[in-house]
């Protein structure tokens, strides 16, 4: 598949930030969690994509949807995907095929605000993640696709965010 339209398209709107770096400043769509019963929670976007979750039956779900945390592994695969795309685009790199892998290992118990044996709090969120990133491309050697991938997960907004982990703003309205 060509990739000169995506190269195009991003050449375009690099322009315009190097002439206009207040262009790039903007606020990102908000994801709406409703919900809806039992254990099931429908996100949706402003466009009208709605997807449900729900959790395990150990949990008190149905378990016959995604969860949240697969949600987020899910946004971190596509994201780095997305990502590396954009760079192959730029860097006129061209790919045969690309997959990436977002996988994260956690404590369950962190969901109940429980203690490890030492007394702390056993973290409610992943304890480890991890991309594993599939990569194609005949023409280069695999030490160059490794920094290429490297460099351009550096330019990846969800992998960026992992890494440098963001304070998170919490704001409770009450009817």
């Amino acid at each position: 598949m060509s990739q000169t339209p995506i190269t195009q398209a991003l050449q375009r709107v690099q322009s315009v930030f190097s002439r206009r770096p207040e262009a790039g400043l903007h606020d990102d769509t908000p994801a709406t969690a409703q919900w809806t019963n039992g254990m099931r929670v429908v996100v949706r976007h402003a466009n009208g994509t709605a997807l449900p979750s729900d959790m395990p039956t150990e949990f008190g779900g149905a378990g016959d949807e995604v969860t949240p945390g697969w949600f987020f592994r899910a946004g971190l695969a596509s994201c780095a995907t997305t990502s590396i795309t954009m760079a192959a685009a730029l860097q006129g790199l061209p790919i045969e095929a690309l997959e990436v892998r977002a996988e994260s290992r956690s404590d369950a118990r962190g969901m109940f605000a429980m203690t490890d044996a030492d007394g702390r709090q056993v973290p409610a969120g992943p304890l480890e993640v991890s991309l594993t990133v599939r990569i194609v491309a005949p023409a280069e050697s695999p030490d160059r696709l490794r920094a290429f991938v490297e460099t351009a997960l550096g330019s990846s907004p969800i992998p960026s965010l992992v890494r440098s982990a963001l304070p998170l703003t919490i704001r409770v309205e009450t009817a």
